[in-house]
């Protein structure tokens, strides 16, 4: 093959040159902007949220839109055990990071699952390994009413597992303090505030990653 003289490579390198200033530079898509959460005491239905201190938790605890790649669609939950995130997957490349607990050591667990039911202010009802636990907690046996002390808070998203619901949730606390912390039996705790806007967001049919 005939090699090209030093007139033809520059020729053809000013073309190439040329040629590529004629196609637009691919800008990455500005993240998507959302509504600031009111952190403050209000009413939510018949019950009282109470203030939260967002300067008493860590900020990579807060909530952000964040880059995040990821190979599921937007719309799915992804949740990462051991850095307490849940990211809500967006469009374009980024996420709605929020900050969780998480199952204490013996009780976390990883897989697939799907949002099967939506509750405001739900009933909770300890399962019997857990009042066998903490036998305090036989009062509630039949359900404690939803409420401002509720361990699931002002809402809960109900996860089902392989087609069975083994007790998985992802819901608020009024222990906010615990958000950060591996301190749950499985589930997936958030700020009042937060899952409450989680909550909005995501349907029945929401598909959850926990990894």
């Amino acid at each position: 093959m005939r090699s090209l003289t030093r007139r033809q490579l520059l020729a053809f390198s000013g073309f190439s040159l040329a040629l590529s200033a004629c196609v637009p530079a691919m800008t990455p898509a500005p993240p998507p902007e959302f509504e600031p959460i009111d952190y403050t005491a209000r009413r939510d239905g018949p019950h009282r949220l109470n203030a939260i201190d967002l300067e008493q938790i860590p900020e990579f605890l807060h909530r952000q839109v964040v880059r995040y790649d990821s190979e599921e669609a937007p719309g799915t939950i992804v949740i990462e055990n051991q850095i307490r995130l849940l990211y809500l997957i967006l469009e374009n490349g980024y996420a709605l990071r929020y900050g969780l607990s998480v199952g204490r050591e013996g009780f976390d667990w990883t897989g697939e699952a799907v949002v099967y039911r939506k509750a405001q202010w739900p009933t909770w009802t300890p399962p019997p390994e857990m009042i066998a636990r903490e036998p305090h907690l036989e009062r509630w046996k039949d359900g404690q009413p939803g409420g401002p002390t509720n361990p699931l808070g002002a809402r809960a998203l109900y996860l089902m597992t392989n087609g069975v619901d083994e007790g998985y949730r992802i819901h608020g606390t009024p222990e906010w303090r615990s958000i950060g912390r591996f301190a749950s039996s499985g589930c997936f705790r958030m700020l009042q505030q937060d899952v409450i806007d989680l909550y909005q967001r995501v349907p029945v049919g929401t598909r959850v990653v926990v990894i």
